[in-house]
């Protein structure tokens, strides 16, 4: 049967036809063999960490199953989430309830329906998920309330010493304290560390996919759309499927990838990207209270104020995920007219810290930036992307 690009390029899903196997740097094996391996190790916990969109969650699936992992997000949790509760509850297991029993009344024929309450001890949880070889993958750990992290990682704890298997994934430079320092589960974790993907690796999703569709893809253009993916494979797995798309609505017949189809690849695959909130947000910044804001001339020949000047700083070329503070200055003063007055870092600086602020006061999605000890970090690929090709990005 003739395979659909829906099936080659998942981005959403596992990609069973564009599934990329690699290593790691330090210890030359394949994170499907570490993470086996860990998994494997009775009593241990796993740690998880990598870049957001890179594909950890892909991985579990690769390794684990998607019929054995039970998942929980760090967003799951509130100050007064039942952890264990909430563990049951995402493995399809009633936590507590009532059930009906029929009695018989001591010397007679007489019968009656007695109520009675259950309530799951954890003893039961971890048996359950032992016998039905089931793990825990508990995703962006970092998003649950400081002190819920630390009281799950109590639990966690108690629970891996009886064969409870469970994953915490975590972003890099967010690699939670509650884990990896605490002391209590000092020699009993497997530290797994993802790196970024390389642009020959995502490459290699395009040239595979488009072969198993006989689209031909130069290797240049290829390593284009790697660059534009930002090391993240869900991101190139999207932009190849709308290329397909493209290819299809036009009717092409030459079943071949040119330059001229590049830039509209991009454009389409932000269409159904949510950050238009976000990003005006950004640009806008906190309220001012009825003071006005200094402008600055940019060189297209529009005035914007410091908070427009960084948001068009982290679109700049080349496309990069972690920018030291001298990188964020020296783009926003490119961008300044030679003749103009340009903010000073300080001013640059405290920007930064209350746009960080402004952002994570509010709902999950608009949690794109980390600006911490120096270094402004964008967490989400798929963002990035869409600052740089999103409707109002040029």
């Amino acid at each position: 049967m003739k395979l659909r690009a829906e099936d080659v390029f998942r981005p959403g899903a596992f990609p069973e036809y564009t599934y990329i196997s690699r290593k790691s740097a330090v210890s030359d094996l394949s994170y499907e063999f570490r993470l086996m391996q860990a998994i494997k190790v009775s009593g241990f916990l796993t740690s998880l960490v990598g870049p957001s969109k890179m594909g950890k969650t892909i991985l579990c699936e690769k390794v684990i199953g998607f019929e054995n992992i039970v998942e929980i997000s760090g967003a799951d949790f509130e100050e007064d989430t039942d952890f264990w509760k909430l563990v049951a509850a995402k493995a399809g297991l009633a936590y507590e309830g009532q059930f009906a029993s029929e009695k018989k009344i001591a010397e007679t024929s007489d019968r009656y329906t007695k109520k009675e309450t259950f309530s799951l001890t954890k003893d039961k949880i971890i048996e359950y998920y032992k016998k039905e070889n089931l793990v825990l993958v508990i995703d962006d750990f970092h998003y649950a309330p400081e002190g819920k992290r630390m009281q799950v990682a109590q639990q966690l704890k108690d629970a891996i010493r009886r064969g409870f298997k469970a994953i915490v994934v975590s972003l890099p430079h967010r690699a939670d304290e509650a884990i990896r320092q605490n002391a209590d589960l000092s020699g009993r974790l497997s530290l797994i560390n993802m790196e970024p993907w390389e642009v020959a690796d995502l490459k290699e999703i395009a040239k595979l996919g488009f072969s198993r569709l006989d689209i031909g893809i130069e290797d240049t253009i290829a390593e284009q759309i790697a660059v534009e993916s930002l090391s993240s494979p869900q991101l190139m797995q999207y932009i190849c499927l709308n290329i397909c798309t493209i290819l299809e609505m036009s009717g092409d017949q030459q079943s071949r990838i040119g330059q001229d189809i590049l830039e509209t690849a991009y454009r389409y695959t932000t269409a159904n990207f949510e950050y238009g909130d976000v990003v005006s947000l950004m640009k806008k910044g906190p309220n001012t209270r009825g003071k006005g804001r200094n402008t600055f001339q940019i060189k297209d020949g529009h005035r914007c104020d410091l908070y427009e000047l960084i948001v068009k700083s982290i679109a700049e070329n080349p496309p990069i995920m972690k920018l030291e503070f001298e990188d964020v200055k020296n783009r926003i003063y490119s961008m300044i007219s030679d003749d103009c007055k340009k903010p000073t870092p300080q001013a640059i600086k405290e920007s930064l810290t209350k746009m960080q602020e402004l952002l994570h006061g509010r709902e999950d999605i608009f949690k794109v930036l980390d600006w911490k000890d120096g270094v402004l970090y964008v967490l989400d690929p798929l963002f990035l992307f869409y600052l740089r090709w999103g409707g109002n990005s040029k």
